[in-house]
């Protein structure tokens, strides 16, 4: 299965949900500074789950 087909799939039913994909790229407004635990914080939003790495 290729990249878009598992993406497409994974989101099937969410076209009325407003959820991003994680990483200050696909933020409207970025912040400025930026560091791994930003993105790691972002990756898990907005699951109850903390970083891997905790």
């Amino acid at each position: 299965m290729k990249d878009k087909e598992i993406e497409k799939e994974a989101s099937e039913g969410l076209e009325d949900q407003h959820v991003r994909p994680a990483g200050k790229e696909a933020q409207k407004n970025p912040p400025e500074d930026w560091d791994k635990q930003d993105e790691e914080l972002d990756e898990t939003f907005p699951a109850s789950d903390p970083p891997a790495n905790y």
